[in-house]
């Protein structure tokens, strides 16, 4: 018995050791792994749970033109975070201060929570005031919701330039958790498009930060050691463009009610003077956050206010390609400046018949760029071969991207041989698909931007300039300069004597050609029209030219689409824009008041 009692004891006594030894055993592995294993992560729990790290914006950098006028500036504004693991069940009370539906605010908190428990997050920006107080008020009812100081962008009167200057949208966490290093929150802003988007790094600036001693409750109680680790916010770089604003300005209106492009270009060096889409949009309308009707109405609106001709409508160029080809054909070696084609009203190769403008017997090359004549360059194109035609539309940069820091672009149509087997067929296309290139139509297209850097380099002796918005980025509290980095421009394989030739022809355009409605008074300006045709309805219009024909200073390229003629609606607006750049004002009130007027009173279909 007692043998009995002994052996349960000492059973009882193990057990109890053992249970002893393994809760110890628990333990310590419990403590292993908060001190050794996850002490980083634990250690940071535990002090955002006492210390609250609280971000303040940084205002992003102002936009300038050349001259400094002020195109987009800063504005305070009230933000509201929320500290998810403090929240609870008050979204509801929150969505009904903000005036915003209960889903719209549990989806930004949950991506507040995926973000961090312990981190404010803004959940809403750039509210009312009267919001903002609201808010305020009730703040106290809702733990972990506060409201904080923000920016948003302002654009003060004067011109839009929307698809120059750009657009923000708030960044989201996925997109935060790709671009950690970057330093980016939720609920940050960030460049979309234009140059707030190409230049959004320097123009973000970087907030700055402040440690609270937080109770339990997560009131503020005083300042992490003193603030010794606060960090004031640093602005944004400035942003000077080089643009004009009242060229810009002037452009703008000669679009109201058109569809189409304007770029006016330095030639020399490249800088945009005026970039013009329309139609356009009022920039303030997409400042964040963005009210669903307003987007809703803008990516709806058939006329595509959002889409940005300039760089991305790819149209066939007309015959504003014929001084490309007389330039290409005198370098080639197929004709000389004293070569004629019969110039008679049409052109008959295969058996088919193609059009012209006039009979005017056998031309030269700068007489036939003069009048625009057809069936020259109908030959021309013939003689020199597709070959030839694909290298040197290549050359000046279409069917390509150009370097530019215009976030997007459409690099064109230049088609090739290898285009058509492609497209039709190997062997099963002829060389009469050839004919119409030569005239700039069939499978060929171009932006305006393109054809502007185009013109740029037939005026400033064959230099293919880097076209570009922004001149310089300067740090307001340090002085700091940024300027972009540019690549050596392209030089055309021209001669002097052979590109004067065809310089000759385009000012001739203007004095006696088909577009004397483009002359600018006291001012030498060169150009060429161009019709490009249209299936879908009336032909486009295009006009290139640049100013003094002497000295050139300016380039300038304008698509108005179904605007008819080269010298309906182009000429005149290019002319305009020379006259503005060139002296300071324009002295046709006439021309501005017809070309202002003429706005489409039937709703504008959809573009290309």
């Amino acid at each position: 018995m007692r043998s009995n009692d002994l052996l349960a004891r000492t059973v009882r006594y193990r057990i109890f050791v053992g249970l002893v030894v393994g809760s110890f055993a628990v333990l310590g592995l419990r403590l292993a792994d908060l001190q050794i294993l996850h002490r980083d992560l634990y250690a940071e729990v535990a002090r955002d749970n006492a210390i609250r790290a609280v971000r303040s914006p940084a205002p992003r950098g102002r936009i300038y033109d050349r001259d400094g006028r002020l195109l987009v500036n800063n504005e305070t504004a009230s933000a509201v975070t929320v500290t998810p693991y403090r929240l609870g069940d008050d979204v509801g009370r929150l969505a009904d201060l903000l005036g915003l539906p209960d889903s719209t605010v549990e989806a930004r908190v949950d991506e507040a929570r995926r973000w961090s428990l312990y981190r404010p997050t803004v959940v809403a920006a750039h509210l009312r005031p009267a919001i903002a107080a609201r808010v305020f008020e009730e703040a106290y009812r809702l733990p972990g919701v506060e409201v904080v100081d923000a920016y948003h962008r302002t654009y003060p009167p004067g011109p839009r330039a929307a698809h120059a200057l750009g657009t923000l949208a708030e960044v989201g966490p996925d997109e935060v958790a790709r671009r950690e290093v970057e330093g980016l929150a939720p609920g940050d802003l960030v460049g979309q498009t234009g140059m707030e988007r190409t230049y959004d790094a320097l123009l973000r600036g970087r907030p700055g930060r402040r440690f609270e001693l937080v109770d339990v409750r997560g009131r503020a109680v005083g300042r992490w050691r003193g603030g010794a680790d606060d960090a004031a916010p640093v602005s944004g770089y400035d942003l000077t463009l080089t643009l004009d604003a009242d060229v810009q300005a002037l452009a703008e209106s000669l679009f109201v009610g058109k569809r189409g492009a304007a770029v006016a270009l330095d030639s020399e060096t490249g800088e945009i003077l005026a970039y013009v889409s329309g139609p356009d949009y009022a920039p303030a309308m997409l400042v964040p956050p963005v009210a669903q009707a307003t987007w809703a109405r803008l990516s709806a609106d058939p006329a595509r206010p959002l889409y940005d001709r300039a760089a991305l409508s790819a149209q066939p160029l007309g015959s504003t390609i014929k001084p490309l080809m007389g330039l290409a054909g005198l370098e080639e070696g197929v004709i000389t400046p004293s070569s004629t084609y019969p110039c008679n009203g049409s052109f008959v190769f295969g058996g088919r018949r193609f059009g012209g403008h006039g009979s005017y017997g056998p031309l030269g090359v700068e007489d036939a760029i003069r009048v625009s004549c057809n069936e020259f360059f109908y030959a021309l194109g013939l003689d020199m071969g597709l070959d030839t035609y694909a290298r040197w539309g290549h050359l000046v940069g279409f069917g390509e991207p150009m370097p530019t820091d215009l976030p997007s672009q459409s690099p064109g149509l230049w088609p090739d041989s290898s285009y058509f087997d492609r497209t039709y067929g190997a062997g099963r296309w002829t060389r009469g698909y050839l004919v119409s290139l030569g005239i700039g139509q069939g499978n060929v297209s171009v932006t305006t931007l393109q054809l502007a850097r185009y013109t740029a380099a037939l005026a400033n002796g064959g230099r293919l300039v880097t076209p570009h918005l922004a001149r310089v980025l300067r740090q307001p509290a340090s002085g700091d300069e940024v300027r972009p980095g540019l690549p050596t421009p392209r030089r055309l394989p021209v001669s002097p004597a052979n590109l004067a030739v065809v310089q000759r022809g385009m000012r001739a355009v203007v004095t006696s050609g088909t577009a004397r409605v483009a002359a600018v008074p006291g001012v030498a300006v060169a150009g060429k029209t161009g019709t490009a045709q249209n299936p879908q309805g009336e032909d486009h219009s295009l006009f290139i030219a640049y100013a003094p024909a002497e000295a050139p200073r300016i380039a300038v390229a304008v698509f108005v689409e179904n605007g008819g003629f080269g010298s309906t609606a182009a000429a005149p607006i290019a002319s305009l824009l020379i006259e503005q750049a060139l002296t300071g004002r324009t002295t046709r009130p006439d021309l501005v008041r017809r070309l202002v007027e003429t706005v489409r009173s039937e709703p504008l279909e959809p573009g290309p």
